[in-house]
Parts: C-alpha cells; structure tokens; sequence
C-alpha cells in the first residue's frame, strides 16, 4: 500500500480527447501477443483509468443517433493488457478490488437500446429501435433527465476483469464458436462473433502483430469459462476479490466496461450505466492456483451494495412460456424475459413509455433470480424492482396518478 499522503500509483491513464483508437494502453481483442503496457508489482495498491466501453462514441446529448450508428467492430476497449509481477501459467491471479469511480472530468454515463439491425438486444423483438439515457453522477447517486422521477445510489464495478488467452485456448474459442455460428446459421440473429480484422486496435503493437491479432483475436463481446472476461457481474464492486486463470507469462490482465450502477442481467446490451472511470486494485498470486484450486475464475463480492428496507421491493414473475403463449422446456431466458415484460407493462402506468421502462430495468440496482429450475416444464425467474428509487409511490393499487414523463433520447 502507498505510504499516508502519498499519491497511488498509476499503471495506466486514458485521454478523453485523443480517440481510442490512437492510445497505446488501449486494446480491443483478446490475444496473448498484444504488447503489455507495463509490469505491476504484487502486494500495491494500483490505480488503471478506463474509457468507456464504446471508445468515446456516444455523447451527452438528447439524441440516440450515435447509439444507432455506433461501430461495434472497435469494441470494448480495454485498458492493459498489464504484465503482473511473478505471475506464470497455472497461477491464479488475485484481484483485491479497493475502489472505482467515475473520472471526475467526465461526471456522466449512458445507457443505450440497440438498434435490432446493429446488433439487438434482449427484447429487440419488441423494441426494435435506438435509444438511451444519460445519468448525471452526484456522489454516489444518479439521475437522468431522459427518465424523471428516479434516484438511486450506484453500486460502481468493472464489467470486464481478464487475463490474455494462450494460443491454445484463443484457438479453443475460436474453433468452438465458428461451430456455434454453423449449427445456428438457420437463426435470424448474430448468436457469435467471429475474429475481425476491422477496426482492431492493439496497443503499440507492430503493423505485423496488428495483422496478426485482427485475424485471430477474440472478441470481447462474451465471457468465456476459461479466462471470466465479459461477465458484468454487479456486485464486484469496492472489497471484492477475483481469482482469475493465468495462461501466459505475465498475466497479461486487462480492465474495462465500467458500469456506475446495473440491474442483475443488464437486460440490454448497452443497459447499465456505461462510464470511463478509474478503479483501483491491489494484485497478488497462488501459485499453481489452477491446480490447487480452480481452473475456472472464481468471485467473492464485496460487502457495499445499496440497501432497500424488507418489503421495499416488488417482484414479477416470469416462466417459460413465452408472449405469444408458446410452451418452451425449461428456458430460464425465455422466463426472465417475461418476468421484464410484466415489470415494464407495470411500470407503464405511472406515465413511463416502453423504452424508459427498458432501459431503466437494465441500470437500476434490480434484483434478479431463478426461482425455480427443477418444475418441468417452466423454468420460473423472479425480477425485483427497489420501490425506494422512485420519488412517487409505486405500490400496487388499482388507481394511480399518471405523470407527464416526458421522453428517453430516441433516434432522430
């Protein structure tokens, strides 16, 4: 730790003018030959800023245009990757996670519904077109102009925590994810993303190892078993601590997708509060951890979560049936879906419209659950809404007071 009134240490600092294309601490794909940024000793509390996941690409505006034109072939962008001290192949790498916070040049976020032609979204069926959200941070609260009536505190985490793959498993992913593409190529939808050369960016590297990375570099967007990546679990904020699976000398861990606040499954693809921000962490090593332990990533959340009284919650329930009255064998998706659908057409009645409904349920601190997984035929999933969030009453009742809720920031 750094000594009282000395200043942290940073491994790395972003630009929120330069774009992130041209930042060498920056990268975009997943592949062990991506140069690392610098080297972190063990046991020192480290400081990575972090820009937002989408590079720079949507502003603090009225307009969803740049959500609907946003490039998905440059995302994330990841800050690192970052040699840690020690660290070998079959080493759990430990992450002790002491703080994140947004920038305090850029004290706003966003959240966004895609387009269904740019990539969709959970419930891009029913909501088909752009929109978003932006949240005006004040400590650790939040409110939006685009969704009126609602304040709540942010529970700040990274969405993305991962060490670089191995050529062997990085060949894993790829060849089992192009089978995925094949075997689903009768579905109406992007189910994987294969490598893509196409707006990659790979930190300092060399024109050849650029090349390189485009053709075979993962990408970003899931997370996968062997290394976390991707898993935007909320609750990995301010005391938790992650193990993650070390396969390749040095680590070579990498950082990003901050959320100030998310509702369990981010029902969108873009639905927490994205953010550039900055998060601290102090690394350690078990050695041969992989054997010893797991050869998967472990998470231990921390204990800071906003707190909403008992009974200060109301849940939806959602089975495996789904809107148009179709039986399906145990899909927990196909429940949780309906479990959104019922909280939205509830929370229409107070005055909202479908897309502030949508983008709310996917940033606001929600309770998600499977309740059920052994009922043949219907899964069933519970959502919960925090009632306390809203500065009116939404307790069920059978007449309410419908307000003017004016309109989230919809495509021109």
């Amino acid at each position: 730790m750094a000594p009282p009134g000395k200043e942290l240490p940073y491994a790395a600092k972003i630009s929120l003018t330069t774009p992130a294309a041209e930042q060498s601490c920056l990268h975009n794909r997943w592949h062990p030959d991506n140069p690392s940024v610098t080297t972190i000793p063990l046991n020192t509390a480290t400081k990575i800023e972090c820009v937002d996941w989408t590079g720079g690409q949507i502003g603090n505006n009225d307009s969803a245009d740049d959500i609907l034109n946003v490039d998905l072939t440059r995302v994330h962008y990841l800050t690192g990757p970052f040699d840690i001290e020690g660290a070998e192949p079959g080493d759990l790498l430990v992450l002790d996670i002491l703080d994140v916070q947004p920038l305090q040049d850029q004290l706003w976020g966003f959240t966004g519904i895609f387009d269904k032609g740019n990539g969709g979204d959970f419930l891009d069926d029913i909501y088909p077109k752009a929109a978003k959200a932006i949240w005006d941070f004040e400590g650790i609260y939040c409110s939006s102009r685009h969704i009126p009536g609602v304040k709540f505190p942010g529970l700040i985490h990274p969405g993305i925590l991962g060490c670089a793959p191995s050529q062997e498993i990085l060949e894993t992913w790829n060849t089992r994810e192009a089978e995925l593409i094949t075997a689903c190529s009768h579905m109406d939808r992007v189910v994987a993303l294969p490598p893509e050369p196409q707006s990659v960016h790979a930190g300092s590297a060399s024109a050849e190892i650029k090349e390189k990375v485009g053709k075979e570099g993962a990408r970003t967007i899931p997370g996968r078993p062997e290394h976390g990546g991707n898993c935007d679990i909320k609750n990995l904020s301010r005391g938790s601590k992650v193990y993650l699976p070390v396969h390749v000398k040095g680590a070579k861990f990498s950082v990003g997708d901050l959320h100030f606040s998310q509702g369990d499954g981010e029902i969108s693809f873009c639905g927490a509060i994205e953010m550039a921000g900055v998060i601290t962490i102090s690394f350690s090593l078990v050695k041969g951890g992989m054997t010893s332990i797991s050869k998967n990533p472990i998470f231990i959340p921390g204990a800071v979560e906003p707190q909403f009284g008992a009974g200060r919650y109301i849940y939806f329930e959602g089975f495996s049936v789904d809107e148009h009255g179709k039986q399906h064998y145990m899909d927990a998706t196909v429940a949780y879906r309906q479990a959104s659908l019922n909280a939205i057409e509830y929370l229409k009645r107070f005055g909202y419209d479908d897309y502030q409904c949508y983008l709310l349920l996917g940033c606001a601190p929600i309770q998600g659950h499977i309740a059920g997984i052994v009922d043949v035929p219907n899964a069933c999933t519970t959502l919960g809404i925090p009632v306390d969030i809203f500065d009116f009453d939404i307790m069920p009742k059978a007449d309410v007071d419908k307000k003017d809720m004016g309109v989230c920031a919809k495509t021109s």
